[in-house]
């Protein structure tokens, strides 16, 4: 199934993938090809793992936006979006440390840190 992972400063990706897993606000969803046409809005902070055909996979780290999907195409349309191999790892852990939760602001900055960890984990591993 073709795949583009798009955001609003830039396209991230495009190509041919085997498997998408992405979290949406109804919980989790993996995606291979023929899959029935869903549109699904993303969670605010999350992660996505993209399983290209060439045997890679990648994970990105990101923020809003939604997921729609046909059984030949999926599109991800984010409103930030961040491949692991681009995060400072040490700049989102000081933005988590940052962060007060105790705000809505400060919640979703906290949120945005977890998952921008996450994925850069996720790809070191």
């Amino acid at each position: 199934m073709t795949v583009d992972l798009v955001s609003v400063e830039r396209r991230l990706w495009s190509g041919e993938a085997s498997f998408v897993l992405a979290r949406t606000t109804t919980g989790e969803i993996g995606v291979l090809p023929g899959h029935e046409q869903t549109l699904a809005q993303m969670e605010e902070a999350g992660v996505i793992r993209i399983d290209s055909t060439d045997g890679s996979s990648m994970t990105i780290a990101v923020h809003g936006g939604f997921l729609s999907i046909t059984p030949e195409r999926v599109s991800i349309l984010a409103e930030y979006a961040e491949m692991s191999d681009e995060i400072d790892t040490e700049r989102a852990r000081q933005a988590l440390d940052r962060a007060d939760d105790s705000e809505p602001v400060g919640a979703a900055a906290k949120a945005r840190a977890e998952a921008r960890l996450k994925a850069a984990e996720a790809s070191s591993r």
